[in-house]
């Protein structure tokens, strides 16, 4: 499932971070429990939105993509 994860977070999340100055960084793929972890950096990580962006945007992407994933989670 990283992989997947990885490849997702490459082609569908990352190029929007990085053109406002930020990325996200893949922490920890939980296969048993369906959880990801992740954390935002740059301009992201200190954005009062990061919150709303990955709990709903990256989640929204990541669960359409890989549909076995059940919870995105941030992490600083």
């Amino acid at each position: 499932m990283r992989d997947k994860v990885e490849k997702v977070l490459e082609k569908h999340i990352r190029p929007a971070l990085r053109a406002d100055g930020g990325d996200i960084e893949l922490v920890d793929v939980d296969e048993a429990a369906g959880e990801v972890k992740v954390r935002l950096q740059g301009a992201c990580a200190g954005c009062p939105m990061s919150q709303l962006t990955s709990l709903t945007v990256v989640e929204r992407i990541l669960k359409q993509e890989i549909p076995e994933l059940k919870k995105v989670m941030t992490v600083t």
